[in-house]
């Protein structure tokens, strides 16, 4: 079955717009060219691709899919047209990164920064996401390689581990806890709780945790990074869990006090991600296997 980019395209339009009208003008096209291509695609896959809802369209689950897989084609053909462009500027690849806070905080950097002095004719763009994002990128061909923490953890892709981390616990220096150099869980759910945004895996594990003992987190506060987390705490407004090697940093500039969290899951993974494959690009290659093999 062959497939043309202005039918895709459109397909992603309305998809987007939720309107057939609205997807049409978006790609330029009249409304009765753009209806009969979708009644011929759909016609093709013998599906509904969306259905017709008197608010306008909504992708059926066949439609989500081809959704899904048009928004992967775009991410391949946008980084086809980008390496093929750094050739003329003496850019021999473009490694796309995508990786959780931790990981960027904590272990990422110096690895990115051996990689880039080892393959300077390599261009490497780093974007910051939560776990369960960054394996959705991967898979879905929006990045080359994912650095996340489970459990989640997307069929879609190949995993190796990457580094060992642990996270800590952060309380005000004036803390009724501040005393002590370790810390359950449990005693921490007496307080307000200052976290990052939701999706993040340190934020969705403490929610499950809670839970698990009856109790509400209450994740009175939520910020991105770890220096707003830092400066919150400092400020009496509650406590925090984050990675320790970060924690410690923190506490060297900010009033606060680091405590070591007494509980199992304080213990966690980085892995490494790439979309399952055959063969992988050789840039791919080489950053997967610099990163295996660097020291813990």
């Amino acid at each position: 079955m062959r497939f043309d980019l202005v039918t895709l395209n459109l397909v992603l339009a309305i998809a987007d717009t939720r309107s057939i009208t609205a997807g049409a003008r978006r790609e330029h096209l009249a409304l009765a060219a753009a209806s009969r291509r979708l009644s011929d695609l759909e016609a093709r896959f013998g599906v509904p691709l969306f259905e017709r809802r008197a608010r306008g369209v909504e992708p059926t689950e066949a439609g989500r899919a081809l959704v899904r897989h048009i928004r992967g084609l775009h991410a391949s053909l946008h980084a086809l047209e980008s390496e093929v462009a750094e050739f003329a500027r003496g850019i021999k690849g473009h490694l796309r990164v995508v990786a959780n806070a931790g990981a960027i905080a904590e272990c990422l950097p110096p690895d990115l920064a051996g990689f880039s002095q080892a393959h300077p004719q390599i261009r490497i763009s780093l974007e910051d996401q939560t776990s369960s994002e960054v394996q959705a990128a991967v898979a879905e061909g929006r990045a080359d390689v994912g650095i996340f923490v489970p459990p989640q953890l997307d069929n879609r892709l190949t995993t190796w581990r990457y580094r060992n981390g642990s996270l800590a616990a952060m309380v005000p220096q004036d803390h009724v806890l501040a005393g002590e150099t370790r810390v359950r869980f449990e005693a921490l759910l007496d307080h307000d709780i200052v976290g990052l945004h939701a999706g993040a895996a340190a934020q969705e594990t403490m929610r499950a945790e809670a839970e698990a003992r009856g109790r509400t987190l209450k994740a009175r506060l939520q910020v991105r990074g770890f220096d707003a987390i830092a400066q919150l705490v400092e400020a009496g407004l509650g406590v925090a869990v984050l990675p320790a090697a970060v924690a410690e940093r923190l506490a060297q500039v900010f009033a606060v006090r680091v405590l070591a969290l007494d509980e199992p899951w304080a213990a966690r993974e980085y892995r490494l991600a790439v979309r399952t494959q055959e063969v992988l690009p050789t840039v791919v290659q080489r950053f997967v296997q610099a990163l295996r093999t660097s020291e813990s």
